[in-house]
């Protein structure tokens, strides 16, 4: 955008992979640090041009668009601090094609940065293959969760995922260690859910008759002293909608700071459990450009395996 210091126009043809979205949301990304207002006011007085003509926000880019963008300064950032890159996400990719990317997401880190502290899932990845043209999340997976991660490597793809998640033709499977003694061996939960913010500012989600319907199948695999490794089945996929149930049904999933039992979870990490136990285990789908069939697993987290490995198992006297 600027030459010697000086703001200058460009003018850039748009691609298959930028094809499809709206104007306005490529000038935001194109355009990072430019206020949203600012853009919107070059598109309304013609300033920005598609082909030569006028165009409006809503404007969907077609392959071969010539998009003119005229002088604008942006806004110089102070660098945000982030923590060197330690591990490399590629060394945990599970599947990859030229329209995937599925990784193992570690826990501990945020599918997006914004704390100033650490980085992101995505803007690693961005970082560690700087030629990829086109790079987003296809869905998320809270900080402390582990386990399979979509991305998409090409906007076609992401608009097909995008669907497909919205109309429940996709299948996601996590593994969940709950407090107290699980007693059906499979269970149907369909509790609706709103989303709220505390008096801290901090989302969070309760069961609320007002909410979005949410429906978590629950299949019992193995019974410990005082706890229940659990299957969670999402037919939908509210937010933090395995913990939400789990926590109502009085059996919160250990290790969970936010719906969890405070006493209980310091217990555990005297124990061992440093994180909380909920790991996004398996993802059966199409694939969502050649619909070829695809189970994408990642196994359970070396820590939590070993926290399984020194649980006792739940006798029959402890069955009563």
């Amino acid at each position: 955008m600027q030459s010697d210091g000086k703001p200058v126009v460009t003018k850039e043809l748009i691609g298959a992979e930028q094809a499809g979205q709206r104007l306005d949301n490529f000038l935001f990304r194109r355009l990072k640090g430019v206020p949203k207002s600012r853009i919107y006011r070059m598109l309304r007085e013609g300033e920005v041009r598609v082909s030569g003509r006028r165009a409006k926000p809503e404007y969907k880019l077609a392959e071969g668009d010539e998009i003119r963008i005229p002088p604008v300064r942006v806004a110089e950032k102070a660098p945000v601090p982030h923590s060197p890159i330690t591990h490399s996400l590629l060394d945990r990719v599970i599947y990859r094609d030229d329209a995937l990317l599925v990784i193992d997401k570690p826990a501990g880190q945020a599918v997006h940065g914004g704390s100033g502290v650490s980085l992101g899932v995505i803007e690693q990845l961005r970082a560690e293959l700087p030629d990829a043209r086109f790079l987003e999340l296809a869905h998320r997976l809270d900080k402390e969760t582990s386990g399979v991660l979509v991305l998409a490597l090409k906007r076609s793809a992401l608009v097909e995922l995008h669907r497909m998640l919205r109309d429940g033709e996709t299948h996601k499977f996590y593994l969940a260690l709950a407090l107290g003694r699980w007693r059906d061996a499979v269970r149907n939960v369909k509790l609706p859910l709103q989303r709220y913010l505390d008096e801290a500012g901090e989302r969070r989600v309760a069961v609320d008759d007002n909410g979005q319907s949410a429906h978590t199948i629950f299949r019992l695999i193995q019974r410990y002293e005082g706890l229940s490794l659990l299957e969670a089945e999402l037919k939908t996929g509210r937010t933090h909608q395995i913990r939400v149930h789990l926590a109502a049904l009085k059996h919160p999933i250990a290790g969970d700071g936010k719906y969890g039992d405070a006493e209980t979870n310091r217990t555990l990490r005297r124990n061992g459990l440093s994180r909380m136990f909920l790991h996004a285990a398996r993802l059966e789908l199409l694939h969502p450009l050649t619909k070829t069939p695809l189970v994408l697993e990642a196994p359970l987290a070396a820590e939590l395996e070993g926290f399984l490995g020194g649980l006792t198992l739940a006798t029959a006297a402890t069955e009563r």
